[in-house]
């Protein structure tokens, strides 16, 4: 008997982004964070008499959660610290204006905070959950009904997501004890990178070579951050975190080595890895390597591996410390990310959706359609959340916010007929307060655990049951995105991915550059079309740099500026390669806009590769070999095309007009 197999069809990409989850361990420190930050803040709060105080203590806990990520406790400061500001801020504004002005004006002033919050969210991660933060709590502070002044309201929420931080600061995590507790997550974080390494050359000439190589550059970004954080004084101050500095400079040329090792595509033998992943133990550990494998020395590559672990070898005995090698990003850097063309458009949109909840929630309220709820506010805050591109595409965002607010509005309504008051709702804001770390892995599963303690704080405060008003104003929140989402914008879409393909464009040039060590502007024929002259003009410059006869010894200055650019081209092209992957996952009348985005990031992810490789065999052999030539050439070719496709400025083209 023949059976017949059915082939189920692939999901569309939109409905699939929607379904997938994070992975991993269980984040018991941040779990334990949780569970002692919102809830205990506004069993204190009732306690005390100002129950009013801790809903906000509480609110402002909850949202420092969604920000506590794994990382360095350095890191935290500005992951946490930084937003609250922000949110204090929109609670000041919120508040006075709510109260000085009616409906319309108050609906203006909130939209011009919305444009003002999602332009400086294209800055970054960071500025994005400043302009969260800003938002949701000028939309509090605008209607929620408490008896305090807006000054005592930002004092409650800076103390509640200041305890959080506190007891990031301060809790220990598992593996603090080896060493000094307070550099647990560098030390980490460093030992991530020397793995990565190690898996990298275990891939070599495999399929997976490509994963693995995008895995070292993510742990070099994860170590790059830990170790760059805010700090009092601007070079490491103590021996424990000088050392880490000079671990994780020193696994730079290993990285560089096992790159082009892998750009060569010839497998290497097994104890190439054994290195690295010694090296990896060692900064656990905290202690010293010991003798580790010499690799075969027969290729350029090799040689570099070789002695990039000797040189690793005396950096992990001495210690010194060492160069981090970032380009910190100046202010006119964040204002031209701002007030480019990725914050243009994302603060247009986030103004017109943040004002059309607003006006709508507005409208709504004065009809009496809430009844005896005082809580219109609900529906800016939802919109702010659906809104923001860094939580996933549209699409899966808006699913994902319905399932999880009907999930947990459910949830609610039956725990509010069980659970005493205010005892039981108390303790079912600290319950969860410490599911936000592990729901924060899917937005449907986040929302849920949300949703169920905001309604438990809004109990609390003294309103009544609400769960079915949460469910049908997100529902109306999820349309309002929607049909903002699709409108039309002045200038071109996809401004957000064009920006970052374009500074990883201008990264992966520069860094090419200073490996060709290229002096004088290259002459660019008047014959064919302007990619034709690009091309050909790269072309020469290759070729005049591969055949150059003096052999060269590259001064450790010039090494030191190389991996800075390499850092940066990496690091660039993996916020791009995010971007577009987001932008990919929208529904098709969104995605088309950034089509062939993710051809571009293939050319100069291979460029840059080809790059690293060029620049180990020049250190090696003082010149640039026949096929690094014939790579770069073909590269650079190929680049031309799909460059002016997608809408960007060739590098070093100056803007038209």
């Amino acid at each position: 008997m023949s059976r017949s197999r059915r082939v189920l069809p692939a999901l569309p990409p939109w409905l699939a982004h929607a379904l997938r989850a994070q992975r991993g361990p269980v984040p018991w420190s941040a779990v334990t964070r949780g569970a002692l930050s919102a809830g205990p803040l506004l069993l204190v709060a009732v306690q005390v008499g100002r129950t009013s105080l801790g809903v906000v203590a509480a609110i402002a806990a909850m949202l420092a959660g969604i920000n506590d990520r794994p990382g360095s406790r350095r890191v935290s400061v500005k992951r946490i610290g930084v937003p609250a500001l922000g949110g204090a801020l929109g609670l000041v504004v919120g508040t006075y204006a709510g109260q000085q002005t009616g409906a319309v004006v108050l609906t203006v002033i909130l939209t011009c905070v919305g444009l003002v919050a999602g332009s400086i969210s294209a800055i970054g991660p960071v500025a994005s959950a400043v302009g969260t933060q800003l938002l949701v709590a000028s939309a509090i502070g605008a209607g929620m009904p408490l008896p305090e002044p807006g000054w005592e309201r930002a004092l409650a929420y800076v103390a509640g997501a200041g305890w959080l931080l506190v007891l990031r600061l301060v809790l220990p995590t598992p593996g603090s004890l080896t060493g000094d507790f307070r550099f647990d997550g560098e030390r980490k974080a460093v030992a991530d990178v020397y793995d990565a390494v190690a898996e990298l050359l275990d891939a070599v000439g495999g399929p997976e070579a490509i994963r693995r190589r995008a895995a070292l550059t993510a742990a070099l970004d994860h170590a790059q951050d830990a170790l760059a954080g805010p700090r009092l004084r601007r070079y490491a101050s103590s021996s424990a975190e000088r050392r880490l500095h000079a671990q994780y400079a020193a696994a730079l040329p290993l990285a560089e080595a096992a790159t082009a090792l892998a750009w060569a595509g010839e497998a290497v033998a097994e104890r190439a890895s054994e290195g690295p992943r010694r090296l990896a133990a060692a900064v656990r550990g905290n202690n010293h390597t010991g003798p580790l494998p010499a690799p075969s020395r027969s290729a350029p590559a090799l040689r570099a591996l070789d002695d990039a672990l000797l040189h690793a070898a005396e950096v992990f005995d001495q210690g010194r410390g060492g160069d981090l090698h970032t380009r910190p990003r100046t202010p006119r850097d964040r204002l031209r990310a701002a007030f480019g063309s990725a914050g243009r458009e994302y603060g247009l949109r986030v103004a017109l959706c943040f004002g059309a909840s607003s006006a709508a929630a507005q409208a709504l309220h004065q009809g009496q359609w809430y009844g005896q709820h005082e809580h219109w506010y609900w529906l800016p805050a939802t919109a702010v959340f659906l809104v923001k591109p860094d939580l996933g595409p549209l699409a899966s965002r808006v699913l994902n916010r319905a399932a999880g607010t009907a999930l947990g509005a459910v949830l609610f309504a039956g725990f509010a007929v069980v659970l005493p008051r205010p005892e039981g709702l108390i303790a079912l804001v600290a319950l969860s307060g410490a599911l936000i770390p592990v729901a924060t892995r899917h937005f449907a599963a986040q929302t849920a655990v949300v949703t169920v303690l905001v309604l438990a704080l809004v109990m609390v405060g003294g309103e009544p049951q609400a769960s079915m008003g949460r469910i049908g104003e997100t529902l109306l929140a999820c349309a309002i995105v929607l049909i903002v989402g699709h409108l039309p914008m002045p200038g071109q879409r996809g401004g957000g991915v064009r920006a970052r393909l374009a500074a990883a464009s201008e990264a992966a040039y520069a860094y090419l550059t200073h490996v060709l060590d290229e002096a004088d502007t290259p002459r660019i024929g008047t014959s064919g079309t302007p990619a034709e002259r690009r091309a050909a003009a790269a072309e020469r410059r290759v070729t005049d740099r591969a055949t150059a006869s003096d052999h060269r010894v590259i001064p450790s200055d010039d090494r030191a500026t190389r991996w800075t650019l390499r850092r940066e081209a990496y690091r660039t092209l993996a916020e791009a390669r995010t971007a577009i992957s987001l932008s990919a996952h929208e529904l098709p009348a969104l995605a088309r806009h950034t089509e062939g985005a993710d051809e571009v990031a293939d050319l100069l992810e291979r460029l840059v590769d080809t790059t690293t490789a060029c620049a180990v065999h020049l250190d090696d052999t003082g010149r640039i070999g026949p096929e690094h030539t014939e790579r770069l050439t073909a590269l650079l070719g190929e680049l031309a095309g799909p460059v002016e496709r997608v809408g960007l400025r060739p590098p070093g083209t100056p803007l038209a007009g």
